[in-house]
């Protein structure tokens, strides 16, 4: 951790924000922004570009939120589907609850969520009225009829023209959405058909942080996106229209320069005008690459967030969860940067610590883990399995010994407490093993605090961990995994499992 900034947030916020209402102005006032990516606790760009805040875009919105509307988004298919958001483990229709409520904690309110193409599944009905029951607007829009070929289909009272207008009141309406997919381009679209027949000249455009379109194409901040996006196929490339257009380079990815010919021609077909823009670079209205202050910390950063995709990605691929290719994918991004697993600093410490383990024989029914972390001053603790604890859990304590500069012959739990919690897992509640994990270990360390001046003084430290690297070398188990997720860690594995049973709760 080299705890340089390379990101100027306020920056940032002028630059942004001055963007899009000069893009307002440009469509007589009525703009309808698809605002993709994480709104809150965009934990990838704040990895990769150092200094940035997982929450400057809802800084963003707050600041424009007298301009503006705000549209939900969700794929019916993902509500369906249980499709889950991988930082924080939780369902697609989950996140979109706890983006409402979160905008409602910053004083923004959302206008009505958009349930995209929906076709009265089961999932989608049962949220639909969870939503209503508790007062929040609702529409459902059917998948497009004729798109993306037929326009004159497409653009009629047939396809954009069948979906329930929206009323907005603002000059700019934010429309956005968990994930990729969820119909954010088809609701404004929609929205921009109903504008015009009444007589609204409103516009469109998009806003994307990645990939950062006056990088580099190799730029390691735009490779880290293209490993991000690999388990769905996503590639960058350099925009063909805009370098035709003005003969200059711009970044951009697959998806908006596949989808641009068709985007162009809807767009022509609903205003009866020219196409004001000639290439999907000219629809964004990024200005994250202006915010970059320090070149060289951000090439490191998305240096390493691309080997950590790549240890979730075969972690991932051993629980069946992406093919092969989306493993050999990222294995070639990194070959294309020229760095590999081992210059993650923590990964050697914690396999190390797995044999050390061995060697002592002091591991868990014959499986024996390690694990590592970089503290915020560069050092690096280890910790290892036993058959009271799993690795992650002694970890943290050990980090917090240090950190707090506690001895290490003094016990932050009391024998009384483990007993006592093993005894609850293994012989009330019939475990397999009295193994404590990081959430068990957490809550033990908060109940021994009341009593043990040094547990109390190690549960204050826990704080100075987030945003430190930690490497397992096993899959981490649920507890484990929740309980680093909230300490806040950048947490890697090797593809390993932490136990012989197929079953780990």
């Amino acid at each position: 951790m080299t705890g340089k900034t390379g990101f100027d947030n306020e920056r940032y916020l002028a630059e942004q924000s001055k963007a899009i209402l000069e893009r307002v102005k440009r469509f007589n006032n009525k703009l309808y922004l698809e605002f993709g990516g994480k709104l809150l606790h965009d934990c990838h760009a704040a990895r990769v570009l150092p200094g940035y805040d997982p929450n400057v875009k809802i800084r963003l919105l707050q600041k424009l939120k007298d301009q503006s509307n705000v549209l939900l988004c969700i794929y019916a298919g993902d509500i369906e589907k249980r499709k889950l958001r991988a930082d924080f483990g939780i369902t697609y229709d989950v996140d979109a609850l706890k983006l409402i409520d979160d905008l409602a904690d910053w004083g923004i309110e959302v206008l009505g969520v958009v349930i995209t193409r929906f076709d009265n599944q089961a999932s989608a009905r049962v949220f639909k009225n969870k939503l209503e029951r508790r007062g929040i607007r609702v529409y459902t829009h059917r998948y497009t009829r004729g798109y993306p070929t037929d326009v004159d289909i497409i653009v009629s009272d047939e396809g954009y023209g069948a979906n329930e207008y929206i009323k907005t009141e603002k000059p700019l309406v934010i429309v956005t959405g968990p994930g990729p997919g969820s119909g954010k381009l088809a609701t404004c679209l929609s929205q921009l058909y109903h504008e015009h027949k009444r007589g609204h000249r409103a516009g469109f455009a998009k806003f994307e942080t990645f990939p950062i379109w006056n990088l580099p194409l190799k730029h390691p901040v735009n490779v880290a996106y293209e490993a991000a996006t690999a388990d769905i196929g996503d590639f960058n490339l350099v925009d063909p229209y805009h370098l035709e257009s003005y003969g200059t380079q711009a970044v951009n990815y697959n998806r908006d320069v596949e989808v641009f010919p068709v985007v162009k021609r809807i767009l022509v077909k609903i205003t009866g005008e020219k196409s004001v823009y000639q290439s999907p670079t000219d629809m964004g209205v990024n200005c994250a690459g202006m915010a970059i202050i320090d070149d060289s910390a951000v090439r490191e950063a998305a240096r390493q967030e691309l080997i950590r995709r790549y240890f979730r990605y075969r972690c991932e691929y051993v629980m069946g969860f992406v093919d092969r290719e989306t493993v050999q994918r990222a294995e070639l991004l990194m070959k294309e940067l020229g760095i590999k697993p081992e210059d993650r600093r923590v990964v050697d410490p914690a396999r190390k610590a797995a044999e050390e383990a061995r060697v002592q024989g002091k591991g868990n029914n014959g499986v024996f883990c390690g694990a590592a972390v970089e503290l915020r001053d560069g050092s690096i603790v280890t910790g290892k399995n036993s058959r009271l604890m799993h690795a992650a859990s002694s970890l943290i304590l050990n980090a917090v010994k240090q950190i707090a500069e506690i001895p290490d012959k003094i016990h932050l739990l009391s024998p009384a407490i483990v007993q006592s919690v093993g005894n609850l897992k293994q012989n009330i509640l019939g475990g397999r093993s009295v193994s404590l994990d990081v959430e068990e270990v957490l809550i033990s360390l908060s109940i021994n605090a009341s009593s043990s001046p040094a547990a109390g003084l190690a549960l204050e430290k826990l704080g100075e961990l987030r945003g430190c690297e930690v490497h397992l070398t096993h899959i981490p188990t649920p507890g484990d995994e929740a309980g680093l997720r909230r300490l806040g860690v950048n947490l890697t594995s090797d593809p390993t499992f932490s136990s012989k049973n197929l079953f780990v709760a």
